[in-house]
């Protein structure tokens, strides 16, 4: 099984090309579906001993757990040291269960792809790209987002020139959905027969 690992900065139009992969029968692992899941499961417990007063009916209310983290690097590491470790064994989970299955490609969708590493769990890579200005342009639309904030979140980020030129792929999502949809079934005519590394 080919395990093509899917990241984009933010605003690059990772999660619309996501959903590209699975429209078109692939089989994908959201690592920020998975955060979700967490939240609302056996991470919650968790983050509110680490944090109390982040959880409502024992679900992480992720907008109390921003306010306490956001601007404090110490407190994120610490909840990045909770979170990231349960992902990464969801996402082994789903690897061992396509495999089980019998399928030939999939694809995890990791935000911080290169930046944690998971990149060594892929075979290849695709890196989601578009123009600062579009970058941008997406990223203020968004409820709530400041430059402040913006900037707190690039500082996580590897430069997307960078994350370019690491990828084996490249999907850029400025010109439309069309044309990125083009993109990735041309990513599959690639793939198709492709051999993984044994797991």
């Amino acid at each position: 099984m080919f395990v093509l690992g899917l990241t984009g900065s933010i605003g690059m139009g990772k999660s619309t090309t996501s959903a590209l992969f699975r429209r078109a029968g692939v089989p994908v692992h959201d690592s920020d579906a998975a955060v979700h899941a967490l939240y609302a499961g056996e991470a919650a417990p968790v983050v509110e001993r680490a944090f109390p007063g982040v959880t409502h009916e024992g679900i992480v209310d992720r907008a109390r757990l921003a306010a306490r983290v956001r601007h404090n690097p110490h407190e994120m590491a610490r909840l990045e040291g909770i979170i990231h470790p349960l992902v990464r064994a969801d996402r082994a989970a789903f690897v061992r269960a396509a495999a089980a299955r019998g399928e030939k490609l999939v694809v995890l969708d990791v935000p911080l792809l290169f930046e944690s590493g998971a990149d060594r769990e892929c075979d290849a890579t695709v890196v989601v790209s578009a123009p600062e200005a579009v970058q941008k342009a997406r990223v203020f639309e968004r409820p709530g987002m400041t430059p402040e904030w913006l900037a707190v979140i690039m500082s996580k980020q590897m430069p997307d020139s960078e994350k370019r030129r690491r990828a084996q792929f490249v999907v850029d999502t400025s010109n439309g959905v069309d044309a990125a949809e083009r993109q990735v079934r041309s990513i599959l005519r690639a793939l198709a027969g492709a051999e993984g590394k044994t797991r």
